[in-house]
């Protein structure tokens, strides 16, 4: 019996050139500089070169190949360009990617560290993942913020009044995208919260303080606030989280 992949349709109508993306994609040095902006952050190709071991001369090949692909866009600031990726989708295919790809050898200590540290908790460009991002989407749904059924999300009549006494406005953040998507997360194989909602609600969780943003690119920490509070608000377990949850920061 053939696979059935759901929702997906090739006819001649339909038919995209992924092999540009491929190539555009292929090259080390520009999988460096993907994942570099994968925070959703922009970067100058100074700070790009330097991520991706090669002089601003050959970065800047590498950014007019990425943006030919429409993998990323300019933004100008006077004579000064930063580059960002092109959108979400960008930053959900770099992450099914990551998921089907083996991954890289751990050649030093700090590589290792980061390593894990990336697999804890990250953005994935505007929302959480790794295994706190999967935690936060179980436990929501776990308490009835959200509800699944076959694979979709949608939030709950309870989940809209729990969602705004944490200071998030449902209505105000769905106007211009969808209210959720989800990604299936490379390091869990599991659901992690994205769309609107999962932007929301990491931005409310710095503004809170509960998360702080690591040392190396896309890598986040948990506060000792930031676990309390998850817990006590929204049921978050944290029986997968080994390191201790770092102070969150006091006012001088």
């Amino acid at each position: 019996m053939s696979p059935s992949y759901t929702g997906v349709m090739w006819n001649a109508a339909t038919e995209t050139d992924i092999a540009e993306v491929a190539a555009a994609i292929g090259d080390p040095s520009r999988t460096k500089v993907l994942r570099a902006l994968a925070d959703g952050g922009v970067l100058p190709a100074s700070a790009l070169a330097a991520e991706a071991g090669v002089s601003v001369s050959t970065m800047s090949g590498h950014l007019t190949r990425l943006r030919e692909a429409k993998l990323l866009t300019v933004e100008h600031d006077g004579r000064h360009r930063y580059y960002r990726l092109a959108g979400t989708d960008v930053a959900r295919a770099l992450e099914e990617l990551a998921r089907i790809a083996r991954p890289l050898p751990v050649r030093s200590l700090r590589d290792g560290l980061r390593a894990e540290a990336l697999l804890r908790a990250r953005l994935c460009y505007d929302h959480l993942a790794g295994r706190l991002g999967v935690a936060l989407l179980a436990a929501l749904v776990d308490g009835g913020v959200l509800a699944s059924t076959a694979g979709s999300y949608r939030i709950t009549p309870d989940g809209l009044g729990r969602l705004g006494e944490f200071g998030i406005d449902v209505e105000e953040f769905s106007r211009r995208r969808p209210a959720i998507r989800y990604c299936v997360d490379w390091g869990e194989n599991r659901h992690h919260l994205a769309g609107a909602l999962g932007a929301a609600m990491a931005a409310r969780l710095f503004a809170l303080e509960w998360l702080r943003r690591g040392r190396a690119r896309r890598v986040v920490q948990l506060t000792e606030a930031g676990r309390t509070g998850l817990h006590a608000t929204f049921g978050v377990p944290f029986d997968w989280d080994d390191p201790p949850a770092v102070p969150a920061r006091r006012d001088r």
